[in-house]
């Protein structure tokens, strides 16, 4: 198998939740940003089905200085769901379409 190089990785803040004040490495992807959705699975200690808690990806505050990339920080979403993938222009508030 041929040698990758080094895997880019990024300290991400997340909070809210069960994982608040928590930093961890989370694995960037082709485009430098970390997954806009980030699912920690967490096994139940009765044995029964796990519970997946949700982080949604968004901006951190804006540091001030010229040509510094974006960072990114994780917010709780309590209701397990991610946002919807795609936003189409023609579609209206509600719409679940795309």
């Amino acid at each position: 198998m041929a040698e990758t190089g080094a895997v880019k990785s990024e300290e991400t803040p997340f909070e809210g939740g069960p994982m608040d004040g928590r930093v961890l490495p989370v694995l960037l992807g082709i485009t430098g940003h970390p997954p806009k959705t980030y699912r920690i699975p967490v096994p139940d200690p009765a044995g029964g089905p796990e519970t997946v808690l949700v982080y949604r990806r968004v901006p951190r505050a804006a540091s001030g200085r010229v040509g510094m990339r974006d960072r990114w920080k994780y917010t709780y979403a309590p209701d397990g769901v991610p946002e919807s993938k795609l936003k189409w222009p023609w579609s209206g508030p509600g719409d679940t379409r795309g």
